[in-house]
């Protein structure tokens, strides 16, 4: 194999390469050969057809099987001997070819850029700890007592009023006849909820425990059996037992119930809750500034062709009219993607970053965890889905890069209030919204807008 630089013009070079008839002769003898062991064809005994039969009935389909495979063989070997990592899969343009000839083609390919790394150091960003204040955590725990339901009985001469839990027995009928469904056994609902029948609940309102009340109710469109909606049902009700709400007592116990140790330990989990609700956003507008920083002090020539394959996923869905009033914008969304994720793709190359498989089953294992009930379903859908699984581990190494680049900035510690916390996440997401915006004046759709680079590729 022979491979001379044809032209070389910024990120686009060309290569001639050149393989030699008596190399393919040889890789299509061997073919043959490996052929001749295992098809049978009349006439011959099995194994023992001579590769002259083979080449007559099979050489076109050979000399192609093999011309492939020399193909991804040379052209791998041309990049790796000219030190050339290609943005992209190369154009290979085919010159000369065929059985008895040389092989003589071109690869035209689009070049990642060399990167130089800028230091670190004057990256900067805020690393913020939410200080709770206690009637905060209060506040909190008072919003999970009053989700808590509490219901005691009601004394026997009292009657159901509006927010009592109501249960009983009925019995339906359409037309004085019985239907499916219209059977039910100790049915509960709280009255003024109106989450049974629509109008069914307040006509409960005065009942006590013990007594019989007749409902009559117009049956729901979504009624399960079709021709029994839109019905007026007469329901003979036993009225079971009648119960008042009570507040929930906040104590130890009342911790216990929701999976804590105590009181205590129920308030330390909520603050943690909290903090951690707010931390996600938070850090969320770090790395964001992070990104712009980095993407600032990097001066970095794009390839042609991942601009244009992320420009495409931009503008997927959208009209020609569209695409054209976004073009100027898309473009730079487009740069600023393609640009920051070859960054970061030479920080973590640079750096030995990898993602561990113990990293990747530890991040799913989250997942798993965060879903309960659904673990199966979890695991299942990494397993029948390697590019989900991919897709995570890019993440994982998107995060190493970021961790890695905050250890070697500027790291600024403040502690801020609740408040303060939420007026820095809500004023982010009005400049954001205020950014898009001023696009939906230009266009009814616009193409979507981020400040992730482009995925980059996993390790």
């Amino acid at each position: 194999m022979k491979v001379i630089v044809d032209s070389k013009k910024g990120l686009k070079t060309n290569l001639k390469v050149f393989v030699d008839k008596k190399t393919i002769e040889e890789k299509i003898d061997i073919r043959l050969h490996e052929l001749s062991k295992t098809i049978n064809i009349k006439g011959f005994r099995p194994g023992k057809v001579p590769v002259n039969v083979l080449k007559r009935q099979f050489g076109k389909a050979v000399y192609g099987e093999v011309l492939e495979k020399i193909l991804r063989e040379t052209s791998t070997k041309a990049l790796e001997d000219k030190k050339i990592k290609p943005a992209g899969q190369p154009k290979i343009d085919l010159k000369t070819y065929g059985e008895g000839k040389d092989l003589n083609y071109t690869l035209e390919i689009n070049e990642l850029p060399s990167i130089k790394l800028q230091s670190l150091d004057s990256i900067k960003f805020n690393d913020y700890e939410i200080k709770i204040e206690e009637n905060e955590i209060k506040k909190r725990v008072d919003d999970l007592a009053k989700n808590q339901n509490n219901f005691i009985d009601k004394a026997e001469n009292q009657v159901a009023a509006n927010g009592d839990l109501v249960a009983f027995d009925y019995n339906a009928t359409i037309e004085n006849k019985n239907f499916e469904g219209g059977e039910g056994k100790n049915t509960q609902i709280v009255i003024g909820k109106d989450l049974f029948i629509k109008g069914f609940d307040k006509q409960l309102i005065g009942v006590k425990k013990n007594q019989e009340k007749e409902v009559m109710v117009v049956l729901p469109d979504n009624y399960p059996k079709k021709e029994f909606s839109n019905k007026k049902a007469n329901f003979k009700c036993k009225i079971l037992s009648v119960k008042k709400s009570e507040p929930v007592k906040i104590d130890d116990q009342f911790a216990k119930n929701l999976g804590a140790k105590d009181l205590t330990n129920l308030k330390d989990l909520v603050k943690k809750q909290i903090q951690n609700q707010y931390k996600m956003n938070l850090d969320a507008i770090a790395k964001e500034k992070i990104l712009n920083q980095i993407e600032k002090i990097h001066e970095v020539d794009l390839p042609d062709n991942l601009v244009q394959q992320e420009l495409a996923l931009i503008s997927q869905g959208l009209k020609k009219e569209e695409i054209e009033k976004n073009k100027k914008e898309s473009e730079k969304i487009a740069k600023k993607r393609i640009k920051l994720g070859l960054i970061l793709n030479e920080l973590g190359e640079k750096n030995n970053l990898k993602v561990e498989e113990v990293e990747l089953k530890n991040e799913i294992q989250k997942q798993v965890q965060s879903m309960p009930g659904n673990e199966k379903q979890v695991l299942d859908y990494y397993q029948k889905n390697p590019s989900a699984a991919a897709s995570l581990r890019g993440s994982i190494y998107e995060e190493k890069i970021i961790n890695l680049i905050k250890s070697k900035s500027k790291i600024t510690k403040k502690t801020i209030s609740l408040t303060e916390a939420e007026d820095l996440i809500n004023g982010q997401h009005k400049a954001h919204k205020h950014f898009n915006d001023e696009k939906t004046k230009k266009s009814k759709k616009t193409p979507k807008t981020s400040t992730k680079p482009k995925k980059i590729r996993k390790k």
